[in-house]
């Protein structure tokens, strides 16, 4: 992998990490078109880039969390569900579901559940004036529904923002709430998958890590900037039409695998 695949990926990462269209599935298409063998490095890469798109949130959100200490408590109870079934089925996850037919079949199923809901929440009035004051049963199951994230193509934002509107929020506070509910679970992810991960790093690959990062840190800014003014103007319902379009190409990835074997 050069320094061009480097910049790309961190790229694809920082923009759609909290989008609700699947930033996993756009890195393994990614990595797909550009022949980028699987290797060890890759998945750390793809791992460790994740941290730089979370500090564009702690950045962005940085007065939330420094003037209220009940948001950490709710964001707290929303991991708990991640966290005990993510440790729970993190072998088997990653063992049987990352697959193009699988990323398939989440993207398009997701992309109509987005559609769908774009109705539901058009006019909707939110239950609860600030994100924290959602209530601590209500943040508890926005955290199950974001379980459902760990099947890839899924999207974590996707779940959590699904779960939200489920869940009292309007559509604006549905999205911030996933922003915020992406820190803790994707620290605790990316940790727990480099503490899984035994490979020393050269010069070069520090190098390339500390690219992807910033990369992915200044694309997750932008695209949280440029989403909260689409989902306000537009809704989720193109978000939905992107996904199958993407679950789509996915499909055609999975069946051309499939007849050159």
């Amino acid at each position: 992998m050069g320094f061009l695949e480097v910049l790309i990926i961190g790229l694809v990462e920082g923009a759609t990490e909290f989008l609700p269209v699947s930033s996993t599935g756009h890195m393994i298409l990614a990595a797909y078109l550009m022949k980028l063998e699987s290797t060890d490095f890759l998945k750390t890469f793809e791992v460790v880039i994740q941290l730089g798109a979370i500090l564009a949130i702690v950045w962005i959100y940085a007065k939330r969390f420094l003037n209220s200490f009940t948001i950490y408590l709710k964001l707290l109870v929303a991991f708990i569900p991640t966290g005990v079934i993510g440790l729970l089925a993190y072998k088997t996850i990653k063992a049987y579901l990352f697959s193009p037919l699988v990323v398939a079949v989440s993207l398009i199923l997701g992309g109509v559940i987005l559609i769908l809901l774009d109705n539901y929440v058009e006019k909707k009035e939110s239950a609860w004036e600030d994100v924290e004051d959602i209530s601590y049963k209500n943040a508890f199951f926005i955290g199950l529904i974001q379980c459902f994230s760990m099947i890839p193509g899924v999207s974590r934002a996707a779940a959590t923002i699904i779960g939200g509107a489920f869940n009292g929020f309007n559509k604006k506070q549905a999205a911030e709430f996933s922003f915020l509910l992406a820190v803790p679970t994707m620290f605790a992810a990316s940790g727990y998958d480099l503490l899984k991960t035994e490979m020393a790093f050269s010069q070069e690959n520090i190098l390339m890590l500390l690219a992807g990062m910033l990369v992915a840190f200044l694309s997750a800014w932008v695209a949280v900037k440029i989403f909260i003014n689409i989902i306000n103007r537009f809704g989720f319902k193109h978000f939905g039409y992107y996904r199958i379009v993407i679950g789509l190409i996915f499909l055609a990835m999975f069946f051309s695998d499939s007849l050159t074997m």
